[in-house]
């Protein structure tokens, strides 16, 4: 846990992701990564010099009109002393029975997004985490590149003016296989998708060819990067 949490307090720090007094919400959608992320941050307020507190919150989709057990994230969070909502949505109604989005993908995490940003705010939190991780950003400007024509990327920081609220990624600088690792070596209480397009969506497509790519061109997530940060790319 310590290589991990020190990982992020290196994007912590370049990106000066946490001030004296912050109050975080870190999304947690019940996968590895945002598990993850809420045990590295964790670990890193015991010995972290500037003094913040954490929240961890859920929007739970409510996959095919039924409530999603968290009861084992719950319990993770008191062993962590970090309190822990969750708030019952009507995503999955909306997105996939309601407005039947030929993109549910895009639509649901944007509307998820707005559900976290109110819960922070009504939590009083100025601050949100999300755990995207390193594989994350190269697939994502991959993505950007190949569907929208741009060259752009989520940003390690980000200002939400209309929210004033600003959403932090704290784990930019760790690899996916190590992040699955650790979730195997603690025993992080990962709750299974429900969702009808996991495992096929076009971040998944994205990451296949990024492993096939990097069979033919070494160490291309690190290039991918490196050219974000050289070129200051969407703040990096």
């Amino acid at each position: 846990m310590q290589k991990h949490s020190s990982l992020i307090r290196a994007a912590v720090d370049k990106y000066n992701m946490i001030e004296d007094g912050d109050r975080i919400a870190v999304g947690v959608s019940g996968g590895k990564d945002s598990l993850a992320l809420l045990a590295g941050l964790a670990h890193l307020k015991r010995y972290y010099p500037k003094n913040f507190s954490l929240v961890a919150i859920t929007a739970d989709p409510c996959f095919f009109g039924e409530e999603s057990d968290y009861s084992s994230i719950q319990n993770f969070c008191e062993s962590l002393g970090v309190e822990y909502v969750v708030r019952r949505t009507e995503l999955y109604k909306v997105v996939f029975e309601d407005m039947k989005s030929p993109s549910p993908c895009a639509l649901c995490a944007k509307m998820r997004r707005g559900i976290l940003h109110n819960m922070a705010k009504e939590l009083s939190c100025n601050k949100i985490a999300l755990g995207h991780h390193s594989e994350d950003a190269a697939e994502t400007m991959l993505m950007n590149l190949f569907c929208q024509g741009n060259i752009a990327c989520f940003s390690p920081v980000t200002y939400l003016s209309e929210k004033d609220l600003y959403m932090i990624r704290p784990m930019i600088f760790c690899d996916e296989s190590k992040i699955r690792s650790l979730a195997e070596r603690y025993s992080l209480p990962v709750v299974k998708s429900r969702c009808p397009m996991d495992k096929n969506t076009e971040r998944e497509k994205t990451g296949k060819l990024m492993e096939s790519l990097s069979r033919d061109y070494p160490d291309l997530k690190t290039k991918l990067l490196g050219a974000l940060e050289r070129s200051h790319i969407s703040g990096w």
